[in-house]
C-alpha cells in the first residue's frame, strides 16, 4: 500500500508543479475553509472557548478524513490505479508549490518595474502585516519570508503526512493548517478559541519543518557563507521565531542569501517586533525573491526523493518483516 501511496504522491506533485491551483476550479480546501468559517461563527461565543475550539477542529478533521478515506478506498476498491489517480488528484490540492511560486512573482514584477502601489497590493494578499507604507526592501522581505515559511508549510509537510498515510493523512494536515491560518490568532477574538488550532498546527509541523530546514541548507548553493556557517546560523537563528517551526525554513533561507529577515512588521497599525535571523552583508533586493523559489524548487524536489527513498524502505522492511513472521 506505501508503494501506492508514492506512486499517488509523486503524481500528485508533478500535477501541482504544471498546474497548480487555478482560481476557477473547485478546490477542497475552499470548501473546508466554507465549513471553518460557519462552525467558527455558531460556536466562536461565550465561555469554554478553548473546548469550543477543540469541538470545531475536530468536527472538521471528522468529516473531511472520513470523506477522503471513501473516496480514496473506493477508488482503491474499483481498482489499484483507479485508486492512484484519485489519490493523486486529491494530494495535489494539499500542495501549493506553484500557487506560492506564482503569488511571489505577483509581486516581484511590479516591483522590478518600480511599481510600488501595485507591488504592496499584491504583496497583501497573501500576508497578513500591514503593507500600505513598506518601501522595496521591506515588500522583498514580506515575499521571501512567506515563500519560505509555507515552503513547509505548503509543500513539504503535506508530502512527509502523504508518505505516512496517503490522501486521508494529507487531509489531516491541510485541515489543521487551514484551521490555524484562520483562527490561529493571538487576538481577542481567536486567543482561546483558536488555541486548538494553532497547537495542532505545531505539533503535526514539528518534524517537517526541521527536515525542510535542513534540506535547504543541504541542496541549495550559499551565495555568500561556506555551508558550516550556513548551518551555524540555521541552528543559531531558528529558535528566535515566535513560531516553534516557521524559524526554521526563515533562518535558512537568510543564511542562504546572506540577508537579515525579521524586524518590525504592524497588522492593522500595531506594530510586532520579530527577532532577526541571518547576518545582513548586503540589503535585501527585489532579486532576492526569485532566489527563494529557487530554494523553494530545489528543497521541493529533494525532499519528495527523501521521502521516495525512505517509503521504499519502509515497505521492503514490512515486506521483510511479513515474510519471516509466515515462514
Amino acid at each position: 500500500m506505501i508503494i501506492s501511496h508514492l506512486i499517488a504522491m509523486t503524481l500528485a506533485f508533478l500535477i501541482d508543479r504544471i498546474v497548480g491551483d487555478p482560481p476557477t476550479w473547485p478546490h477542497p480546501v475552499r470548501w473546508i475553509g466554507s465549513l471553518i468559517s460557519k462552525l467558527e461563527k455558531i460556536l466562536n461565543k461565550g465561555n469554554g472557548r478553548k473546548i469550543k475550539g477543540f469541538i470545531m477542529v475536530s468536527i472538521v478533521l471528522i468529516i473531511v478524513f472520513s470523506m477522503t478515506l471513501f473516496v480514496t478506498f473506493l477508488g482503491y476498491y474499483i481498482h489499484q490505479w483507479v485508486g492512484i489517480t484519485i489519490e493523486a488528484l486529491l494530494i495535489s490540492t494539499t500542495i501549493a508549490q506553484k500557487s506560492l511560486q506564482d503569488a511571489a512573482l505577483e509581486v516581484y514584477r511590479p516591483l522590478a518595474q518600480g511599481k510600488l502601489e501595485e507591488a504592496r497590493l499584491k504583496l497583501s494578499y497573501i500576508v497578513g502585516r500591514d503593507t500600505d507604507e513598506l518601501e522595496e526592501r521591506e515588500i522583498t522581505r514580506g515575499v521571501v519570508e512567506t515563500v519560505a515559511e509555507n515552503t513547509s508549510d505548503g509543500v513539504t509537510a503535506p508530502l512527509f503526512w502523504t508518505m505516512l498515510g496517503g490522501a486521508p493523512l494529507a487531509f489531516i494536515y491541510r485541515v489543521v493548517n487551514t484551521c490555524d491560518s484562520m483562527v490561529g490568532y493571538k487576538n481577542e477574538r481567536y486567543e482561546e478559541f483558536g488555541y486548538p488550532s494553532a497547537k495542532l498546527d505545531d505539533l503535526l509541523n514539528w518534524i517537517p519543518s526541521r527536515l525542510t530546514g535542513f534540506f535547504m541548507i543541504l541542496v541549495n548553493p550559499s551565495y555568500v557563507w561556506g555551508k558550516s556557517q550556513t548551518w551555524h546560523f540555521l541552528l543559531r537563528d531558528a529558535k528566535k521565531h515566535p513560531s516553534p517551526n516557521s524559524g526554521w525554513c526563515e533562518a535558512a533561507v537568510a543564511a542562504l542569501l546572506g540577508v537579515q529577515l525579521g524586524g518590525r512588521n504592524t497588522y492593522k497599525g500595531v506594530a510586532s517586533n520579530r527577532a532577526l535571523m541571518g547576518e545582513a552583508t548586503r540589503p535585501l533586493h527585489f532579486s532576492d525573491i526569485l532566489k527563494t523559489n529557487r530554494i523553494l524548487r530545489r528543497t521541493s524536489v529533494a525532499f519528495l526523493l527523501f521521502l521516495l527513498i525512505g517509503g521504499a524502505f519502509i515497505e521492503m522492511a514490512i515486506t521483510w518483516i511479513e515474510s519471516t513472521l509466515f515462514i
